[in-house]
Formats: C-alpha cells, sequence, structure tokens
C-alpha cells in the first residue's frame, strides 16, 4: 500500500518523544499506534487523526478536513485531513496535537489475551 512517505516521516519526527510508538499497515496506508492506541494514519492523500467526539465538529471547521465514513456510518472521533492542508509545521503540528491530547483518553483497541484457567 503506497502512502506519503515524506509526511509520514514528518509524523514520526513530531511524535518520536510522545510514548511507546508502533507503526501498523492498515486504512490504506500507515498507522501510527500510541500506547497500543490509533492516534494518526497517513496514506498518499490525506492522514487520519483521532480527534475524539468532544472536538470532532471543531475539527471538520478546519481546512481540508473531512468526516470518516465506514459501511455507511460516521466514525464521530476521526477526521480525514487532505495533506495539501498540512503542508506546514503549524498546519501539521495542529493536527498532532489534537490526536496527541485524544490518545490520553482513548481506549485501547489491542485485543485482550483471555485468561485460560482450567479447573
Amino acid at each position: 500500500m503506497p502512502y506519503n512517505e515524506k509526511l509520514a516521516d514528518r509524523i514520526r519526527e513530531a511524535i518520536a518523544d510522545a510514548g511507546k510508538i508502533e507503526e501498523k499497515t492498515m486504512f490504506k496506508g500507515m498507522c501510527f499506534m500510541l500506547n497500543d492506541k490509533m492516534c494518526i494514519c497517513v496514506n498518499q492523500d490525506e492522514i487520519l487523526c483521532r480527534v475524539g467526539p468532544v472536538v470532532y465538529e471543531e475539527a471538520l471547521e478546519q481546512p481540508g478536513a473531512r468526516p470518516m465514513v465506514m459501511a455507511g456510518r460516521t466514525a464521530k472521533a476521526y477526521v480525514y485531513v487532505d495533506a495539501a492542508a498540512v503542508q506546514s509545521k503549524k498546519e501539521l503540528d495542529y493536527w498532532i496535537k489534537l490526536s496527541l491530547a485524544f490518545n490520553k483518553d482513548a481506549k485501547s483497541s489491542k485485543a485482550k489475551k483471555k485468561n485460560s484457567r482450567k479447573g
């Protein structure tokens, strides 16, 4: 899956000191997991930011932003942002800041191992 490697490098650099970072291929691009929680993704033409429901409407008002719709349902915690709208450091930092702020409160989607005890 091709993704914008220059934009991914900028995101990598911006979140390098944020905590435990893991990169995973998903959403047709590269996703940056922070502390086992999806934080921000990049594909060829846009980024996907997990901003949470509290700032969701405000985030959609920003240039280049659009809602994430999957299977006809809007995910009211995620916002796609056109790559052209994050060309400057200040523009990208806005979305990084929102994504990092929500990550602190977000729940991990990491599968929990079941405790299998035999009696």
